[in-house]
């Protein structure tokens, strides 16, 4: 079936509370998605930020991020006043969502809500705890060690926390005991709201796709919890790290820090680890994008002790032997595969094997500086057609941006002579493509530029991940715009 979509993360959604939240607005935009005839809302990770507040670099691949928790559905339920959530000052500047406000007091107003919160009374809770307590426990005793620590990552804690020592670990179960059940009640706020509204969207036909990215932080509960997983030396720092090689696009390639996978030690137990995380992201998500998909079949491996990626070198990853392992155990999920980047006729064979619709994204369809062919007439069914993703300029901004003989071919080739008109001319193209879907960004219907792009890779600055669209900017006659076009192209 022919179907198209928004991305929009849900810190973007407007809102009284410094970030968009799983309240009425997140209500609204799906009530706006089925008014324009869109099936989906794609978002990014909505798991913990740690460090830079990436969604991409998050402190569990189970938990959800307690930020996008509504305070008016605690109000709602008594476990706020009203005056306790409007009495802060949740920042200036309604179209940047302002993070160290938002770690300054979104906690400490969540605890209130925590000591009304009566876990005897509640076998909904007690249900939920005992369910999760596969990931929930190590989560939550990790977060409150974190905080005993000053937030200092778990590879500067004492030897005894940090090597997982059993009865330092005991120990320390029981001297928070009550910090670790605060953080129990904040994933069961997420959950309950979540599955709410996951339920809602589905009822007025709207599927949610969510992404998982492929590697996790070195400070995380991931790696803490489960190190034999990756590749750490005997003292858990690690011996390679993830990136991206020199390219056109960054000429010392991309240096992401994370942990590598021990994919051998991994294949003993089919994968466990990777199943039971994709599988947790089946509670939230009706479809799953991989992040960097390409990595399962070769990971680019930087020495740690090196400053930037030129220095790495391809190793082989699992491939087809991972890929089979998520069909045998999860033959229901629906997958998109992030094939972007370096692609070699291996990474295609798998993609092409696992069965999963890769991506083409149109901007690149007219840069030079990209060695792959993403021209639309070059698209088959099996895909999805983006204009940008969350990492891309908008398309404004790229077409202000945009060398002159690459605009000049976009022009030529979409048939236009007003540049202006350009962006609009994008969309019109990805919606007519064969794609089986087609997703742009929120902020491209919103004709919207350098202001709103959500993240520029391998930069840690303060307008990453900040934008959010503004009260009367998702309007009803958007929605009529969107729907028009979206049934004139057949989606």
């Amino acid at each position: 079936m022919r179907q198209s979509g928004i991305l929009l993360h849900v810190s973007s959604l407007p809102s009284s509370y410094g970030i968009g939240s799983l309240g009425k607005e997140a209500y609204r935009f799906v009530d706006f998605l089925k008014q324009a005839g869109q099936r989906c809302w794609q978002m990014l990770p909505i798991n913990p930020t740690g460090y830079g507040d990436s969604p991409y670099q998050a402190l569990s691949s189970f938990a959800g991020n307690y930020y996008l928790i509504d305070l008016d559905l605690l109000v709602e339920e008594k476990l706020l006043e009203p005056c306790e959530v409007s009495e802060k000052s949740w920042g200036d500047n309604p179209a940047k969502v302002d993070f160290s406000i938002l770690y300054q007091q979104r906690l400490p107003l969540l605890h209130k809500a925590f000591q009304r919160f009566d876990a005897e009374k509640n076998p909904e809770y007690k249900e939920f705890v005992r369910q999760k307590k596969g990931w929930l426990e190590d989560y939550a005793l990790f977060m409150a060690l974190k905080e005993e620590n000053d937030q200092a990552p778990w590879t500067q804690w004492e030897d005894g926390i940090r090597l997982r020592d059993e009865d330092a670990l005991k120990e320390c179960r029981g001297r928070l005991k009550e910090q670790m059940e605060f953080h129990y009640f904040l994933q069961f706020l997420f959950y309950r709201q979540w599955d709410e509204l996951h339920k809602y969207a589905a009822e007025q036909g709207v599927s949610l796709i969510g992404d998982v990215p492929i590697y996790v932080p070195m400070d995380s509960a991931d790696v803490w919890a489960a190190p034999d997983r990756f590749q750490l030396d005997q003292n858990r720092m690690p011996v390679v790290i993830a990136g991206c090689p020199p390219d056109a696009f960054a000429a010392e390639g991309q240096r992401w820090g994370n942990p590598i996978y021990d994919w051998e030690a991994m294949k003993i137990d089919g994968y466990d680890w990777w199943i039971s995380r994709l599988r947790a992201a089946t509670h939230f998500f009706d479809v799953i994008r991989i992040d960097h998909f390409r990595g399962i079949e070769s990971y680019w491996a930087i020495p740690a002790e090196e400053e930037t990626a030129v220095k790495g070198q391809w190793r082989k990853g699992p491939g087809m032997d991972l890929i089979r392992a998520i069909h045998e155990n999860l033959p229901e999920t629906r997958f998109i595969a992030e094939d972007l980047g370096f692609l070699t006729p291996e990474v295609m064979e798998m993609q092409e094997q696992s069965g999963f619709p890769g991506m083409k994204v149109l901007q690149f369809a007219f840069d030079s500086r990209e060695e792959g062919n993403y021209l639309p007439y070059t698209y088959t069914r099996n895909t999805v057609c983006y204009t940008g993703t969350h990492d891309n300029e908008t398309l404004r901004q790229w077409q202000e941006m945009i060398r002159s003989e690459n605009l000049q071919y976009a022009l030529e080739y979409l048939q236009i002579e007003d540049e202006d008109s350009l962006p609009d001319a994008m969309i019109a193209c990805g919606m007519a493509s064969v794609s089986d879907l087609f997703v742009a960004q929120m902020q491209d219907y919103l004709g919207l530029g350098a202001e709103a792009r959500m993240n520029k890779p391998s930069t840690l600055n303060e307008r990453n991940w900040t934008w959010r669209a503004q009260e009367g900017q998702i309007t009803p006659g958007l929605a009529e715009k969107i729907g028009r076009l979206t049934k004139l192209y057949g989606r």
